[in-house]
């Protein structure tokens, strides 16, 4: 699966020693954000000191995540672990051109739409003698 959006987070570096094979890892969360009208927040895991340094991801960040999802259980609670295998870092110039548009706020009553759609109710020619607006 992939995901694009922004860094807003870098958690610190965690390392020590495989148990099993005595050998030393290291591991490192990131957080991004997503451009959508209402946006998404992912956490993601990138596990081995060489992903880290060629991946190099950076706060503010523009990037790509392609990761898997799998869950584990420990004590009868079951917790998702996402895990990047690929990251690519996208210009953010094309993110603006690429149609993320702002959240447009709602029109004044009575005022014509901006984007030139016929507004729901249309505005019916006040009767002759009445001092009421009410359309009913």
């Amino acid at each position: 699966m992939q995901l694009q959006g922004r860094v807003i987070a870098v958690l610190p570096e965690r390392s020590g020693t495989s148990a099993r094979t005595g050998s030393e890892w290291k591991s490192q969360s990131f957080v991004i954000e997503t451009h959508e009208n209402y946006p998404h927040k992912m956490v993601f895991d990138v596990f081995g000191a060489d992903k880290l340094q060629s991946f190099n991801i950076q706060l503010n960040q523009e990037i790509l995540v392609s990761f898997d999802i799998d869950a584990h259980e420990y004590n009868g609670r079951w917790f998702n672990n996402i895990r990047a295998f690929a990251v690519q870092q996208v210009d953010p110039n094309t993110v603006e051109a690429a149609g993320v548009q702002p959240v447009q706020q709602a029109g004044v009553i009575g005022a014509a739409p901006a984007n030139g759609a016929q507004a729901p109710f249309p505005q019916q020619p006040e009767a002759a003698g009445s001092a009421d607006d009410l359309p009913f």
